[in-house]
């Protein structure tokens, strides 16, 4: 049977509105997750390299980004972050919450990354008993899995610089001490009262990963 004028224009009424109302997927035309990142006010760094393809629902801010396989690597030796294949949480200008897919080993156990929250130009992340803030320049290139930031290319490795405390340091990153020149006596000083503060943050952290696991 022949489908009749009145019929046919609301359907394709009706699947206009489904179109519009779907959640944003990536295509060809369609800006990258790197790009929604930076849409939101977030560096391309918060992603590594490789992700394949995303989906977001505008309305809501529920977002899933996917690559290819589980991905992990060490930031200047100093901490390992693991991501799984799959990513997702909730975006919104300055904050990435309700997060899953993102880990970071401390000491022996692994802590989800649970909240991104963009403070000027640091940006905070918690995992959930602890948080940590680090400037934001530190995160305007995306790392690669396996290598991370430092894959042979000869790249001097940053300082990152988190605040003190266990409100705002879970694993202080710094960078190895063939990086820096601890010639002259107040270079050295600056060393050891850096490897001071983070031997401080992880007896504190150690404290509280026991306080969790005890209740």
């Amino acid at each position: 049977m022949a489908l009749n004028l009145t019929t046919a224009i609301p359907i394709s009424l009706l699947l206009l509105f489904l179109f519009v109302q779907s959640p944003l997927a990536v295509t060809g035309d369609s800006p990258s997750a790197y790009d929604v990142l930076q849409g939101y006010n977030f560096p391309v760094g918060l992603l590594p390299k490789g992700v394949i393809k995303y989906d977001l629902d505008e309305s809501t801010g529920r977002f899933h980004a996917y690559l290819n396989d589980t991905c992990s690597f060490s930031l200047e030796g100093s901490y390992q972050l693991k991501y799984k294949s799959t990513i997702s949480g909730i975006i919104s200008n300055n904050r990435l919450k309700d997060l899953s897919g993102i880990s970071v080993k401390v000491f022996f156990v692994w802590l989800n990354i649970v909240e991104v929250i963009r403070d000027d130009e640091e940006l905070e992340f918690s995992v959930g008993i602890a948080s940590a803030s680090f400037p934001i320049d530190n995160f305007y290139e995306c790392p690669q899995c396996g290598c991370g930031l430092d894959c042979g290319n000869g790249r001097t490795v940053r300082i990152l610089s988190p605040g003190l405390g266990l409100g705002t340091c879970f694993h202080p990153v710094i960078s190895s001490l063939r990086t820096m020149n601890v010639s002259q006596g107040v270079n050295r000083r600056l060393c050891f009262a850096r490897l001071s503060h983070v031997y401080d943050c992880e007896l504190q952290i150690y404290v509280a990963i026991k306080q969790l696991l005890s209740e």
